[in-house]
């Protein structure tokens, strides 16, 4: 667009055409900003709004371009206002002014038409290109608008690796937090790019699919705590509170020009995927950045606050079934639409190859909050057909007590976070009393959660850590959180976290309890790698990454949240272990099962259980171990595990080896590096194969080989 001098704002749509511009009626579909030939199609809904004003921003210009009202009769079909303006192109910058001339309850109808306010529907946002700053030539009166960008992008043959969930290993990360530390190496730290400078990392591990924490725009800034030691406001490092279901994070992107965190990320994507590398989004459609009404009114607010959020129709309270002080109103029409036109544009324009929901029970709650049966937005997202191969896992429950892992609404696609997995294996190992049950039934995939609905093993996401909670380092040297950095005096973060600090709370120098906490790691590392289900890791635990004991690291965008690739070296040992399980896993034909392992008699693959004594287990309430023999051909053993969390050495009696066969050692974590876990081919055979004598606290793994 041509520079023009700023016309005055409140101008007519008479003026602006004589002025500048081409104003024409438009049209109401699609929602948003839409190139069309010679100009930008504008469309936004609100049923309730009376008044609506179009502001054009030049970019970079604090100042309006041009502000008109949109005519009721002329400029709007039904509850969607529109208007086409010819003469402006992608870079244009804008927002809404919305107004009620008549409110009959403000506590419900929150118009504020002082206030410019972002299109829910805008694939880009300006105002945030530099983390937790303001452009040096911008004023401090807005915190974001609304940005019209060219979407060409040169994706050459890209295609969806549409992989199946039971062959993913995911990898969840932060994308600033995963590349900031000055150890990184990273020529762009922090952002898109950054990733992509990792991708022969995340290769050489293992990991078939990353799983990005929030990427759409958040103010980084809206946090309201302070470091205690510093006075420093600290930032909503994690976004887990979205400003847009659209717009990319723009601070992600290695500089601030014009799109540039739309081409970047698009250069990330394909640079996976031609790695072999799926992208899952961590989407957050269950509340807004908006908060309660001590928030800012960005955008749904004051565009129609009683259609945005679950409200009490009264008294206009938000409804807070998501802890973070409003609810999205998941099952509106108008709502549900936005959601799925948002998943679409992710998955066609992105290419993206699936979501994590978070709190996605919270998708299944009707308008006034209730559980709905059949939850209309679940059920459409499932059968959309653009959607139809993305992968689909529900975080199960959202912060009002609704807990649905295993009962979530399928129709047999959705997947899960296994929430259940990460307490069972955490107590088991913990040594906890009546545990052995609970282990055996989450290593086999879950299925006393997956049969009844149709699912399988594969629906199961298994983790034992993820970015709420404590790092795999972290739960075996805290018994206690230690959130005291967080402002909040301690009271935030999970209190019940079944973690065991090995006999000494944090850093140690002894030996004996140093020398546990290595054996724990590998313990619950094993368990999660070679357990029936998707396993998820979190970023860094393959280097005994530490937040110090932070349980809530939220707010902490510093050497707490971010990898220390300096641990590359001090904690090779645990890398070299963590990678040659994962290949291990993905080698073996029992870990991609498609249906659950023993659930039908001579179904194979089998598995049999022992104690101590074959075939005979022990699940007892104070039992603490458990052997278990997996049969892959139906023709005798193939792979035999041992779980002993006992504080004591124990014999187990072994199957007899097939003729021709040995047994050898494949995994045993009480030893040193590298006989903890063997590479490929490098598997040991044992000298007497009658019994195995299992150190305390330690998970052995043995194989059958023709000897």
């Amino acid at each position: 667009m041509a520079s023009k001098k700023p016309t005055k704002s409140n101008k007519s749509i008479l003026d602006v055409v004589i002025d500048q511009f081409e104003i024409t009626r438009g049209q109401p579909l699609p929602l948003g900003a839409t190139a069309v030939r010679g100009g930008i199609n504008f469309s936004v809904f609100s049923k309730h709004a009376t008044e609506v004003s179009l502001v054009l921003f030049a970019p970079d210009q604090i100042d309006p371009l041009a502000e008109f009202p949109l005519d009721v009769r002329y400029n709007k079909t039904g509850d969607t206002w529109h208007a086409c303006v010819r003469g402006v192109d992608p870079g244009i910058e804008y927002g809404y002014r919305v107004g009620m001339s008549r409110n009959p309850n403000p506590l419900v109808y929150r118009f504020d038409s002082s206030k410019i306010l972002l299109d829910p529907y805008a694939h880009s946002l300006s105002g945030g290109e530099v983390w937790r700053k303001q452009q040096a030539n911008r004023g401090a009166a807005w915190l974001r608008r609304s940005r019209v960008v060219d979407h060409q992008f040169n994706w050459e043959l890209d295609q969806p690796i549409n992989r199946h969930l039971a062959d993913s290993i995911i990898y969840e990360l932060h994308v600033r937090g995963f590349t900031k530390h000055p150890s990184s190496g990273a020529r762009h730290p922090g952002t898109y790019l950054g990733l992509t400078e990792k991708i022969p990392y995340l290769r050489e591990l293992g990991i078939t699919a990353v799983e990005l924490m929030p990427v759409t725009d958040f103010l980084e800034t809206d946090c309201l705590v302070r470091d205690p030691l510093t006075g420093e406001q600290l930032v909503n490092f994690w976004g887990y509170h979205p400003i847009s279901f659209f717009a990319l994070k723009a601070s992600y992107a290695s500089h601030a020009k014009l799109g540039a965190e739309v081409r970047e990320f698009k250069t990330m994507v394909k640079a996976f995927h031609d790695a072999g590398i799926e992208v899952i989004l961590d989407v957050v459609y269950n509340h807004t950045g908006e908060g309660d009404i001590q928030g800012a009114t960005l955008s749904f607010r004051g565009l129609d606050n009683s259609i945005y959020y679950m409200i009490e129709p009264d008294t206009g309270t938000y409804l807070n079934f998501s802890g973070c002080g409003n609810t999205t109103n998941c099952n509106h029409p108008i709502v549900r639409d936005l959601i799925l036109d948002s998943l679409r544009y992710l998955v066609t324009e992105m290419h993206i190859d699936g979501f994590r929901f978070d709190l996605a029970s919270i998708l299944g709650r009707g308008t006034d909050g209730s559980v709905l049966a059949n939850p209309p937005l679940i059920e459409r997202i499932v059968a959309d057909p653009v959607l139809a191969n993305v992968k689909l896992i529900a975080e199960a429950w959202d912060a009002a007590g609704l807990y649905q892992v295993g009962s979530f609404p399928s129709w047999g696609r959705w997947a899960e976070w296994n929430g259940l997995f990460r307490d069972d294996v955490r107590r088991f190992w913990k040594g906890s009393p009546n545990a052995v049950q609970a282990l055996a039934t989450r290593f086999c995939g879950s299925a006393d959660l997956y049969v009844e609905s149709g699912r399988a093993p594969h629906h199961s996401v298994n983790f034992v850590t993820s970015h709420d909670g404590f790092t795999l380092s972290d739960l075996v040297s805290y018994n206690e959180k230690h959130n005291e950095a967080n402002g909040e005096s301690n009271r935030d973060g999970m209190i019940e976290n079944d973690s065991w600090n090995c006999g000494d709370e944090g850093p140690t120098q002894d030996p004996e309890i140093m020398n546990m906490r290595h054996r724990q790691v590998r313990n619950l590392a094993a368990t999660l790698i070679l357990s029936q289900g998707v396993p998820m890791l979190l970023a860094g635990d393959e280097l005994g990454r530490t937040q110090r004991g932070n349980n809530n690291a939220y707010c902490q965008d510093n050497e707490t949240s971010w990898v220390d690739w300096g641990m590359l070296g001090s904690n090779k040992d645990l890398l070299r272990f963590m990678k040659n399980l994962i290949a291990f896993r993905k080698t073996h034909l029992l870990f991609q099962q498609r249906e659950f392992i023993g659930q039908a008699e001579k179904h194979i693959p089998r598995i049999v259980w022992h104690g101590v004594n074959l075939n005979q287990p022990d699940w007892s309430w104070q039992s603490h171990s458990l052997a278990v023999e997996l049969q892959f051909n139906g023709q005798g053993p193939d792979l035999y595990f041992v779980f002993n969390a006992f504080s004591d050495e124990l014999s187990f009696e072994l199957p007899k080896a097939l003729p021709g066969k040995r047994w050898c050692r494949l995994l045993d974590t009480s030893l040193a590096s590298p006989h903890d876990m063997a590479a490929r081919g490098e598997e040991e055979a044992l000298d007497q194969e009658e019994a195995y004598q299992v150190a305390p606290h330690s998970f052995i793994g043995l194989i059958q080989k023709y000897s």
